[in-house]
């Protein structure tokens, strides 16, 4: 099991466009008489936390920079988070818009251990929204939840089922998932510091406190036990790729290179999902903000990225822009179908072994080798040549490391590590 949450999730999405405020303490929020949205872990050292009013944030830190909510924004980047979860498995259980359970028991054999499983989803993350992300892993939906918190911000921790108890004997009663102010006093008043105090204390005692229901379900709690499953949410109705330039972007060829790979990427996340899609919506936004949307409807529902492609150029050249600087360009998949239930119609020139197979050659070779070992030719070049994909910065480095457990290296920040030892 596996819980991947998103690092200050408002905050780093609000600052994807404005990298001058990267690093310094920013909070999302309206004006005076409103509170605090989200914070930044450089906002967060000075006290400042979600929820408390926007002239407390600003008394605590003079000098912290107030940015507005972008709620189109958070939509966008969450949809887009959450369209990588599929790619691993079907069994995803989005929490709210910047966190989710994975069961990957059943990608195992696919994509390796639950650990190279985390961190691939951290570095694509990363690469692709450029925002960081902290997974947890463990037998249970919530011993995974606190081993995440545990590994934050930007980190990773697997917790092995024979060492669940070692992991959560020493933290403190408010560590509990569910264990709130008022559940946390009563619990001090019986001298309960530790989950570890909780775990061996009669039962008895615990129910005379907490009753019986309360004391059965802390207990359960302090041992790992949970006999939640993950509830997958419903089929989502689209499927999509967005990417933001670091710096505007005027050069078509980069323009045409960026809609092959946003198109590329959205057909492989519908290809994993057993999905076809009919209708293709191409998102442009300028260096003023300004955002414009297109859309087309093919005459047949496909999976196949040339499709795709060719679908998105044809909306960009519509548009007739002159050395228009971009800021962001989004390729969007509509009208999704079961691929099982769709009847794909050939064409009579088509070859007995088309784009739609070797595709499929590519996918293939990509959960055997790893995301991005067969690519079209023109962003291999390209991207071999400058190091990285066009426009973008570094991925995003955590600076605060992860807080480390206490038996061993099973917890790692930034994402430089390649191997993790004492992790199943």
């Amino acid at each position: 099991m596996l819980h991947v949450d998103m690092d200050a999730f408002y905050a780093a999405a609000s600052l994807i466009d404005r990298p001058e405020l990267v690093g310094r303490p920013v909070v999302i929020g309206g004006g005076m008489r409103s509170v605090v949205l989200s914070a930044t872990y450089e906002a967060r050292a000075y006290g400042i936390r979600s929820g408390i009013p926007m002239a407390r944030a600003r008394r605590l830190c003079p000098q912290v920079e107030i940015v507005r909510p972008d709620y189109d924004r958070y939509s966008a980047v969450s949809a887009a988070v959450m369209a990588v979860f599929s790619e691993v498995t079907h069994q995803v259980e989005p929490v709210s818009m910047e966190e989710a359970f994975l069961d990957v028991s059943t990608a195992r054999r696919r994509l390796g251990s639950p650990a190279q499983i985390g961190q691939w989803i951290r570095d694509t993350i990363a690469d692709e929204q450029r925002i960081t992300a902290s997974v947890g892993g463990a037998p249970t939906k919530v011993v995974a939840k606190m081993a995440s918190r545990a590994a934050k911000p930007d980190g990773m921790l697997m917790v092995p089922p024979h060492r669940v108890v070692e992991f959560l004997h020493p933290l403190p009663v408010s560590a509990l998932w569910g264990v709130g102010e008022s559940t946390e006093a009563a619990l001090h008043r019986l001298g309960l510091r530790t989950v570890a105090d909780i775990a061996h204390l009669p039962f008895a005692t615990l129910s005379r406190a907490m009753g019986e229901g309360g004391a059965t379900h802390l207990r359960a709690l302090a041992w790992g036990h949970d006999a939640g499953t993950v509830a997958p949410a419903r089929v989502e109705r689209s499927v999509g790729s967005s990417e933001t330039f670091h710096q505007d972007v005027d050069d078509p060829a980069v323009i045409r290179r960026q809609l092959l790979r946003l198109s590329d990427r959205s057909a492989t996340r519908m290809r994993h999902s057993g999905m076809l899609a009919r209708t293709v919506v191409l998102t442009v936004r300028f260096s003023d903000f300004t955002t414009i949307t297109r859309s087309r409807t093919m005459r047949e529902s496909t999976d196949v990225t040339r499709d795709i492609f060719g679908t998105a150029t044809t909306l960009y050249a519509a548009l007739g822009l002159q050395r228009a600087r971009i800021r962001l360009l989004g390729v969007r998949l509509e009208g999704l179908t079961d691929a099982a239930e769709t009847p794909v119609q050939g064409r009579l020139d088509d070859p007995e072994h088309g784009w739609r197979d070797a595709e499929r050659a590519m996918d293939r070779a990509a959960e055997r080798f790893g995301s991005g070992i067969v690519r079209p030719a023109s962003l291999v070049v390209r991207d071999e040549a400058r190091g990285d994909h066009e426009g973008r910065p570094p991925r995003p480095r955590g600076q605060h490391g992860a807080r480390r457990p206490p038996w061993g290296a099973a917890a790692w920040s930034p994402r430089t590590s390649s191997e993790v030892t004492g992790v199943t």
